[in-house]
């Protein structure tokens, strides 16, 4: 059988792919597994999901789940992801299941998984789960039935959190905010103002059908037209469910994960608060990153795509800041999981300590021209070990040398190929990355 979770939980085409009948066998082995790691007491977990119209059904999917298997569960309604993370702690339970497909379309919906103090699970728990979905024996009966209730104020205690352990108050930054019509449009606005600045909030009237539709982190241009418009000093860009987020300067150009982690990373050495002075990125980021950090005398620790990964090695080793060039940051000390509120909290708050811009702050690093393309495949893992992509990947790494780089992987979420090529120049890399999506698309 092939392994159903991906780099972020179990994601695909909802009510098609991703069934209620999957959902509630995915939570009910969940439970059982926790229960079988865990017989001192009975598994409590928590359930979030983002506002996308499907996510009613698999919420109560997966709360009928949880409860045959004999799991209490809190429902926390409509929040972000690393507010389920969060409050998997903060409410002591043994679960946390949030139902979202982040940057995906809306047709699209998925379920990630926490543990124990809010940590995304290990590759093994998942598979005890995976194999677990078809078990057969006795379910609970009379009381041993899980109950549920509700959690009001889910979203005013991730909030409070939040304010908690932001440094510095944001009084004089005027920002607009593109919340996706996702997970973030009441937490987002809401944190932002309570922590001083002034907030014009954008694409944040979630109707069930319209998150991440041409808004949000994957659709930047509305946002950075909008924070010229209102001549505000920047603006932030979240995905649906809000555990990442991208940032506009004041002139409206992009300021991506790679730049945001340069400029805490930064801030966070002068400041003593870097562990290891060490930076946790991964493969997808670029070159520009790594020459920044190497004139600051900053290590950067490089792993495979995806959060979890990144959080895996910042535990290991014990580092402070880690994260991707897609706006996926980890600050440890503080989340257990992505939370692109937090990051951009702390981004401005960089801001407000040191009197910069965010375009001064962005400087620290200069991106070499990157281009990324998708290429839609119908065997993702077949395509990216044909011998002719192969082939064509040796030829353009030998091309580029020292000065560029290629990088080509199968997405962990989608049926994709993703084409990533760096280069000295634009045209260069444009013209790289062209030719390997066509052999790519040819053999896909």
């Amino acid at each position: 059988m092939a392994r159903l979770f991906g780099t972020d939980g179990v994601r695909g085409l909802a009510n098609d792919e991703l069934t209620p009948e999957l959902a509630m066998a995915v939570a009910a082995s969940a439970a059982r597994v926790l229960a079988a790691h865990d017989r001192s007491h009975r598994p409590l977990a928590v359930v979030g999901r983002d506002p996308r119209a499907s996510g009613e059904m698999l919420e109560a999917a997966v709360v009928a789940g949880l409860t045959s298997s004999g799991a209490d569960v809190l429902r926390l309604g409509v929040l972000p992801t690393p507010a389920v993370a969060h409050l998997v702690t903060e409410l002591s339970a043994d679960l946390g299941v949030m139902i979202s497909a982040s940057h995906n379309p809306m047709p699209d919906n998925g379920i990630k998984l926490f543990g124990e103090g809010g940590h995304k699970l290990p590759d093994g728990i998942e598979d005890e789960i995976q194999q677990g979905l078809n078990a057969e024996g006795p379910r609970p009966t009379g009381a041993l039935i899980g109950r549920v209730s509700d959690v009001t104020d889910a979203v005013d205690r991730y909030v409070a959190r939040l304010l908690d352990i932001t440094p510095t108050s944001l009084a004089g930054l005027r920002v607009v905010v593109d919340c996706a019509n996702g997970a973030s449009s009441v937490a987002a606005p809401e944190a932002y103002r309570k922590a001083g600045a002034e907030v014009i909030a954008l694409h944040a009237e979630p109707d069930g059908v319209n998150i991440n539709d041409g808004c949000g982190s994957t659709h930047p241009q509305a946002l950075a037209a909008a924070v010229v418009e209102h001549g505000a000093d920047l603006g932030i860009a979240h995905d649906g469910d809000a555990d990442r987020c991208l940032a506009v300067d004041a002139d409206g150009r992009i300021v991506d994960g790679d730049q945001i982690m340069a400029v805490l990373a930064v801030g966070m050495a002068e400041a003593g608060e870097l562990a290891g002075d060490t930076l946790v990125a991964t493969v997808m980021s670029n070159l520009g990153l790594h020459l920044a950090m190497k004139e600051h005398g900053i290590a950067v620790r490089t792993t495979a795509v995806g959060d979890r990964y990144v959080l895996e090695e910042l535990r290991a080793g014990g580092y402070s800041l880690g994260g991707e060039q897609s706006g996926h940051v980890v600050l440890p000390e503080y989340a257990t999981t992505g939370d692109g509120l937090l990051t951009a909290l702390r981004l401005m708050s960089r801001m407000t300590a040191t009197g910069k811009s965010l375009r001064e702050l962005a400087t620290v690093m200069s991106r070499l021209p990157q281009v990324l393309i998708n290429v839609p495949v119908t065997d993702k893992t077949t395509v990216a070990d044909a011998p002719a992509v192969k082939d064509a990947v040796a030829a353009v790494t030998a091309e580029l040398g020292d000065e560029g780089r290629v990088l080509l992987r199968p997405s962990g979420t989608e049926q994709l190929i993703r084409v990533m090529v760096e280069a000295p120049d634009a045209d260069t890399a444009q013209a790289a990355a062209d030719r390997l999506a066509g052999v790519v698309a040819s053999v896909g």
